[in-house]
């Protein structure tokens, strides 16, 4: 006999429909039973007990990601696990993050870390969206994240590992449990922070106070109320799933929308996949099939422009004039609330992502593995100004069309055998990796004023530049690899691991690096001598070692290269008459280096993980220290010795340390009393520092602003850490209302040699904590997160709040009137005047539920539970930072190395409220 049952396994702030078959005769396992099955997590081509694990991973399943409007894998993540520190640094939807592992190793590929879903390895280099390119996977299909921090638990992916791995398993079907899932949600946002500029009247008095000349329309307008919008987002998933002694499957489809606080602002996801698992032969031979597909379609506004005006724009011009938008301005600017309507930024961007994964065994405990998998995606990006005549544009139109094509053949043979107490886990494998990127771009302008856009008329294009940019790329990966794990009486544990990657990018006397590790484990807590320490549920020492690489640099580059030239430039010619004609002639554009090689990352890892009280109070503490050397660097070149301007080099002795402490706890209450609690927490103290670098500066960041675009802001300096701030010291204003800065080096003049190293942009210390607690029907769950440590740069401030702009009238903050005598023509130099404290201390996300029993309501025949639920984030956050939010970074880059810790007009953060109700049947 069968009967219908609903499984109450459903998200918060989700409208969820669960339906589910389940034998008559299947019991349910009490939860003291399902808190000793032994966790699994995943290794890289493989998985282990918990118990067995030598290297520092940390894990998160979805039951602990965050909640709320999330669009990726990063935000799931976010306060999770120590040394994992991730920063949502915009308040656009889909944003990037800076997710950094133990600390910043590299100059070229800031903070990205490997990418690993459902055993196949991800490229995201040029998928040709403008925001975060993980946005492609839905994450109510992921089942859990697996982090590999150190270079023992990475070593085994080699030289794309240096910025460690994050490995993400989706969903698949449960044994014993057929299941329909229907969820939905709805979440309100509005902008979180207002910055504090000037009301209109204070704006009047102000200027007038200055002596300045009063630009007044006599209206009363708040720029930022204006340009911003209460945003609305819903999500709509739906999955069945279901699984036999043979097979199992998961199949899902989902909708998501998400609104920006800004006009004309959106990311729009359709996704859907299909997990397939089947078995034959006595399960000797096993077939696992997983495909995906999402289109995603990201409206975006001209964010920098946009921020900017509703800062600056002077308050007393009335927003509209007789019930429609005013139009011009006294000063000849146009409404912002007009402009934002021409112009136009939108992606679609494309995305399959299928892998075939047949395994059989051999013979008893040897399994060979064939994983044939394809990640191909396509993207279509408009950039477009409609033509208009008030304000006069005469309409232009940027196309770009992407496609990245990655294919993957992986061969593995893993041998499973015991001698008596002695344990073997032997694995060997070949990898080939085939990327291919192509990019092409159009440009064209002038277009007639009759309501088309752009992008529909090309052909009435006034001016035609045709092609402006082609790029095409394809890179080679292959590799091959192996790992022993080996353990005796569960006791003592040693994992060892070897890879070879050979890179088509690296010069022909470097194709090859090789990647070793090893570690080692002591469960202590097995040991006869703790069997009568009941306190002590688990102990365990780690320790480990091992080198990871970095290939993150662009194809070809190792490549000489030859430009034509006629024109009688770069000496590649000369004249052969008196008639000065110049024949064509070539000349050298890059110099080959065969000699270039991989960054390589070295790493010691020392860890504790213990449990006592029957593991109600768990925690990992580790200690770690990670090298990174073989810098890899664009350089130019010195004449006569090379004959191209610029090439790539690995820097010799230059070294990127960084040293630290991570730190885990979790206290869960007795599961038996009515009140329940868990609370718990992270933290990570991390010391970064650049050794033997030849240069004096190697810039990360560069102001942009009238007076002060390209001058250096922060950088790598010998003896400091990465995203150093390196400039003037202020200390004032002289009787003339001008700047004074601290001579450093006393020769009586301020120039760029009296710059100091003023404060890093990265924290070195990050900490999250939790609290959930269940009574009766009630539950609440908080996350807070923080950073302390860190210095940001308000390009910001610097670029728009100054005396000098509320002279002529455009819109400030107190800082333009810090200093009463300070001159309007008084520059805005890089310098620590515009340098703040990043601290922040954050509620993140913050959840209650109530769980209402559908018998009061006469349905309980039908309906098994009604869930009630409010998720709110960003409910508040602590700092001193006068801009929008102390969690920025716009990745910007210079020269290709990424910038840290700089304010360019950012987009602001919204603060967020999810509603929904759980149905389960």
């Amino acid at each position: 006999m069968k009967r219908i049952y609903l499984v109450p396994t459903v998200l918060m702030g989700c409208v969820s429909l669960t339906f589910a078959q389940k034998k008559e005769t299947d019991t349910i396992k009490s939860k003291d039973k399902l808190k000793d099955i032994e966790e699994i997590v995943m290794v890289g081509y493989g998985s282990q007990k918990k118990s067995d694990v030598t290297g520092a991973i940390g894990s998160v399943r979805s039951g602990d990601f965050n909640k709320g409007l999330v669009a990726n894998v990063g935000q799931l993540l976010q306060g999770k696990i120590a040394g994992v520190n991730v920063a949502n640094v915009s308040g656009e939807p889909g944003a990037n993050q800076d997710i950094v592992i133990r600390g910043v190793g590299s100059l070229r590929s800031g903070t990205t870390p490997l990418y690993v879903i459902d055993g196949f390895v991800i490229d995201n280099s040029s998928t040709g969206v403008a925001n975060n390119p993980m946005n492609f996977i839905n994450t109510q299909d992921i089942e859990s994240i697996d982090v590999l921090k150190d270079a023992s638990a990475a070593a085994i992916y080699g030289a794309r590992a240096a910025n460690g791995v994050i490995i993400i398993t989706t969903k698949k079907g449960k044994k014993g449990r057929m299941q329909m899932n229907l969820s939905s949600n709805l979440t309100v946002s509005h902008l979180a922070n207002k910055m504090d500029v000037f009301s209109a009247d204070e704006f009047r008095r102000q200027v007038t106070a200055m002596g300045a000349k009063l630009d007044d329309m006599g209206g009363n307008t708040d720029w930022q109320d204006e340009l911003t919008r209460t945003a609305i987002s819903n999500n709509v998933n739906f999955s069945a799933s279901g699984a036999t002694e043979n097979s199992n499957y998961y199949a899902t489809l989902g909708y998501e929308n998400q609104e920006g606080i800004l006009y004309n602002n959106n990311l729009r996801r359709y996704s859907g996949r299909i997990n397939v698992s089947q078995k034959a032969f006595d399960g000797r031979v096993n077939v696992d099939f997983n495909i995906s597909g999402a289109r995603t379609e990201n409206n975006r506004p001209s964010v920098t422009s946009m921020v900017s005006t509703m800062l600056t724009l002077n308050p007393t011009y009335p927003a509209y004039t007789n019930g429609a938008p005013t139009t011009v301005f006294n000063n000849g600017s146009f409404n912002p609330l007009i402009r934002q309507d021409i112009y136009k930024d939108f992606t679609t961007n494309n995305r399959i992502l299928a892998n075939f994964s047949p395994s059989v065994e051999i013979i008893k405990g040897l399994v060979y593995k064939l994983n044939l998998g394809v990640d191909y995606s396509s993207a279509e990006r408009v950039i477009q100004n409609m033509p208009n005549a008030i304000p006069l544009e005469s309409g232009t139109l940027n196309l770009s069309n992407y496609s990245n094509n990655n294919t993957l053949v992986e061969n593995t043979l893993t041998y499973k055998f015991n001698l008596d107490t002695h344990h073997f886990n032997v694995m060997a494998g070949h990898s080939y990796q085939r990327l291919k990127l192509t990019a092409r771009g159009w440009y064209y302008e002038n277009f007639p004023i009759n309501g088309i856009e752009p992008q529909y008329q090309i052909p009435a294009a006034g001016k035609n530049n045709s092609t402006t940019s082609i790029a095409a790329n394809k890179n080679e990966l292959q590799s091959w690899f192996g790992r022993v794990n080996y353990d005796f009486n569960d006791k003592y544990l040693l994992t060892a691991t070897l890879r070879a990657d050979g890179s088509s990018k690296f010069g022909g006397n470097n194709k090859y690096g090789i990647f070793p590790s090893v570690a080692a484990g002591w469960n202590i807590s097995k040991e006869q001598f703790l069997s009568d320490v009941q306190e002590i549920s688990n102990l365990k020492l780690r320790a480990s070692w091992g080198k990871t690489g970095n290939q993150e640099i662009p194809g070809k580059v190792t490549k000489r290269s030859y430009q034509a030239d006629s024109n009688g430039t770069a000496q590649a010619t000369y004249p052969l008459n008196d008639s000065g004609n110049y024949p064509v002639g070539v000349y050298l554009v890059r110099a080959d280096n065969p000699d270039l090689q991989w960054e390589v990352t070295t790493q010691t890892n020392i860890g504790l993980d213990f449990g006592i009280f029957n593991n109600r109070l768990t925690g990992t503490v580790d200690f770690f220290r990670k090298v990174s050397d073989n810098i890899l660097l664009e350089i130019n070149t010195v004449d006569p010795v090379e004959p191209a301007p610029k090439m790539w080099k690995n820097i010799p002795d230059m070294k990127i340390n960084n040293t630290g402490w991570e730190i885990s706890l979790n206290y869960n209450s007795n599961p038996n009393k009515a009140f329940t609690y868990s609370i718990g927490g992270n933290a990570s103290f991390i010391k970064n520092v650049i050794k033997d670098s030849p240069y004096k500066v190697i810039s990360t960041g560069e102001a942009q602003g009238p007076g002060t675009t390209n001058a250096v802001i922060n950088g790598y300096l010998n003896g400091q850490p990465i995203g150093t701030f390196y400039v003037k010291e202020f200390l004032g204003l002289n009787a003339n209302g001008t700047n004074i800065f601290r001579d450093v080096d006393g020769d009586g003049i301020i120039t760029d040699n009296d710059r100091v190293a003023a404060g890093s942009a990265l924290p070195d210390f990050t900490y999250n904590l939790y609290l959930k607690a269940a009574y009766k029907n009630f539950d609440l769950g908080l996350n807070f997160n923080g950073v302390a440590g860190n210095m940001i740069y308000n390009n910001t401030a610097s670029t728009l709040f100054t005396r000098g702009r509320l002279g002529l009238s455009q819109n400030t903050t107190d800082a333009a009137t810090q200093f009463p005598n300070e001159s309007t023509n008084n520059t805005n130099v890089i310098s620590t005047r515009y340098l703040e404290k990043g601290d922040f201390f954050r509620l993140n996300n913050a959840t209650l539920g109530y769980s209402l029993d559908p018998k009061i309501l006469g349905i309980g025949d039908h309906v098994r539970n009604i869930r009630l639920s409010v998720t709110a984030q960003n409910l508040f956050v602590i700092t001193k930072y006068s801009g929008f939010d102390p969690e920025i970074n716009t990745g910007i880059s210079q020269g290709g190395i990424q910038s840290f810790g700089i304010d360019y007009s950012t987009y602001p953060k919204a603060r967020s409220f999810m509603f929904g109700v759980n149905v389960a049947f």
